[in-house]
């Protein structure tokens, strides 16, 4: 009987799984560039999973949410500048697309920042006041992260006239259409790539600038050690705490257009849960609370799936980005750059 168990499940392993490491060979710079660009912005949303977890170690499950927000709030941006969902790529000059580009990640960042804050007032704060246990953060953070996902799903369709949310995607909004402005070793760059890879590395130097080099970050740094010291050193923790919120927010948000610019169907409800679980694998595999860790795991996940999904077969891409996860963890179960998840710090 084993044997028989054995032959049938290896007979569907073949079947199921493509291991072409010849393909994998073949297109090895490509694979590479796209896999940076994918890794770009689950890096962005990493971080914001890592800030909240360095101050509040609280794992905040409805950040994938906070960035399918945003995916709705520049697309109803780029509505209200004249745009008109048709699928089709506009033709608005170089000049004037990077200002709408510009414009919807602004839009973005800000609906995303604004709705990162009133989850931390609506949801945890109250939490915090009562003294709740850390059980009690984890299980409303995932009640928050459905709350969010089933209002776009059943009341923003009523609320804009089924213009907005609803079951399937939303009709994409097409400003740039991908074309090739170089190559690496035959791998073919596209200005969509460069755009993501370039503003997803502005914005982590800037991050980095500001938790390390500011009066702020130090704020942060300070009530992630020892949140009662700093408050005897007058470091507001509720500001530091929503300030926190804001930051991961606004990164969530700028997130949100890069992967609307990659993928521009790919707006809808359910559209942040895969990406959410993989940006905060993303965070554990680097280190989480450890915001460099969170840039680097975002990175090397990208690039895991990507190869993975040629080695394997596409149907085990977020598969592989996974096991890559645990394997990792159960070789340095604090992360590539992390400290254990009890004493990490920002």
């Amino acid at each position: 009987m084993s044997s028989t168990l054995l032959a049938d499940a290896t007979v569907l392993a073949n079947s199921s799984i493509s291991f072409d490491v010849s393909d994998v060979i073949h297109q090895f710079w490509r694979l590479t560039v796209d896999g940076l660009a994918y890794g770009s912005i689950y890096a962005l949303v990493a971080v914001g999973y890592t800030l909240v977890y360095g101050v509040l170690r609280l794992i905040n499950f409805a950040h994938s949410e906070i960035f399918m927000v945003g995916m709705f709030g520049q697309y109803v941006g780029l509505m209200a500048l004249g745009f008109s969902p048709s699928g089709n790529v506009y033709s608005e000059g170089v000049v004037l697309t990077v200002i709408y580009l510009f414009v919807a990640m602004v839009i973005g960042m800000l609906v995303s920042g604004g709705a990162a804050v009133g989850l931390e007032r609506i949801a945890y704060r109250p939490l915090r006041k009562r003294g709740a246990k850390p059980l009690i953060f984890l299980i409303t953070a995932i009640g928050m992260s459905f709350v969010l996902q089933e209002f776009v799903h059943y009341v923003l369709p009523k609320l804009s006239g089924s213009k907005l949310g609803g079951t399937n995607a939303q009709q994409p909004i097409r400003l740039v259409q991908p074309t090739e402005q170089f190559s690496i070793f035959g791998a073919p760059v596209t200005n969509v790539t460069i755009v993501i890879i370039v503003a997803a590395i502005v914005l982590a130097a800037i991050t980095e600038i500001l938790i390390n080099r500011t009066k702020f970050g130090r704020g942060i740094r300070a009530v992630a050690q020892d949140p009662d010291t700093a408050t005897l050193m007058g470091v507001s923790r509720e500001r530091i705490i929503m300030t926190t919120f804001l930051l991961g927010g606004l990164l969530a948000g700028a997130a949100s257009m890069l992967y609307t610019l990659q993928i521009p169907n790919g707006i809808i409800y359910s559209g942040g849960f895969i990406l959410g679980i993989k940006a905060f694998s993303a965070a554990v595999l680097g280190g989480i609370g450890n915001l460099r860790g969170a840039l680097l795991g975002g990175l090397l996940l990208g690039l895991a799936e990507n190869y993975g999904q040629i080695l394997f077969g596409t149907q085990w891409r977020d598969v592989v980005a996974f096991v890559v996860l645990v394997a990792v963890l159960m070789i340095r179960p604090t992360g590539i750059l992390g400290e254990s998840l009890g004493r990490a710090r920002v």
